[in-house]
């Protein structure tokens, strides 16, 4: 019993440690004062100030288009490396996957200074088009990652029957693998955007011009935040949780199908 109390204090001891910042935060977004230590009252003044402000508008722009892009180039790639690198013998396979996971393992700050450096290097002006090829860098290993899984619970004889009647090997490609693997494809586009749309450290080293989201909450944080910055933080915590319980829920139904 008292183990089992113990236990059940630990539990909530760390959950609140871990979430407490952000419903405290979610909670300000709300505070009409702008004092953080005292509460004016219950109000959405905040959050319409927010999409007044011309430089969040901008950088919601940015924002939302890099992680579009970024997701279908990344989609497009990584499905195509995942059906290339299955098809291949196994020691390069393997050698190929183990590439393949660094940009996962590898620190974000890192990543960021390394492509930082190439782009410095290939002489390319560091703004949206270089956080673009950022995102993408990192974006892709999610999507092959999460089509692999179902590249090898895929039956090969369906493959070569089709190429056997006459099927040419991108129609067969189309018709009978891609929707096979598609709930793998859908899941680590869902992880690309969800990676994209809230990252930070890599778009700050890669982009000089243009800023997204995350990039004006740090710098308002530099200033001194204001009560806008609590709604635009609270706004980007609930999609991203939005899109990790999608992913989550997809990845349940994969499993027991």
């Amino acid at each position: 019993m008292v183990r089992k109390a113990f236990r059940s204090s630990y539990l909530a001891l760390i959950l609140a440690f871990l979430y407490a910042p952000i419903a405290i935060m979610i909670i300000n977004s709300f505070n009409a004062s702008k004092s953080r230590a005292r509460w004016g009252g219950f109000t959405f003044d905040w959050y319409v100030r927010l999409f007044q402000r011309s430089d969040i508008i901008q950088a919601l722009y940015v924002t939302i288009t890099v992680a579009v892009i970024a997701t279908v180039v990344a989609t497009v790639v990584g499905t195509l490396a995942a059906i290339g690198i299955h098809a291949m013998k196994h020691g390069y396979a393997d050698a190929l996957l183990n590439i393949s996971y660094l940009p996962m393992t590898t620190p974000d700050i890192v990543t960021g200074v390394s492509l930082m450096l190439m782009f410095v290097f290939i002489r390319m002006p560091l703004g949206y088009g270089t956080m673009l090829l950022a995102h993408i860098t990192f974006d892709t290993p999610y999507v092959l990652f999460s089509v692999m899984p179902k590249l090898k619970q895929m039956n090969l004889n369906l493959y070569e029957a089709a190429l056997d009647l006459g099927c040419t090997p991108m129609k067969a490609v189309r018709k009978v693998i891609l929707p096979q693997i598609m709930p793998g494809v859908v899941t680590g586009a869902l992880l690309s955007f969800t990676m994209s749309l809230d990252d930070f450290v890599i778009s700050y080293f890669t982009s000089l011009t243009d800023k997204n989201l995350s990039m004006i909450v740090y710098s308002a944080a530099r200033k001194g935040i204001e009560p806008t910055i609590y709604a635009l933080s609270t706004l980007m915590f609930l999609a991203v949780l939005i899109l990790l319980l999608i992913v989550n829920k997809r990845s349940a139904l994969e499993k027991v199908s």
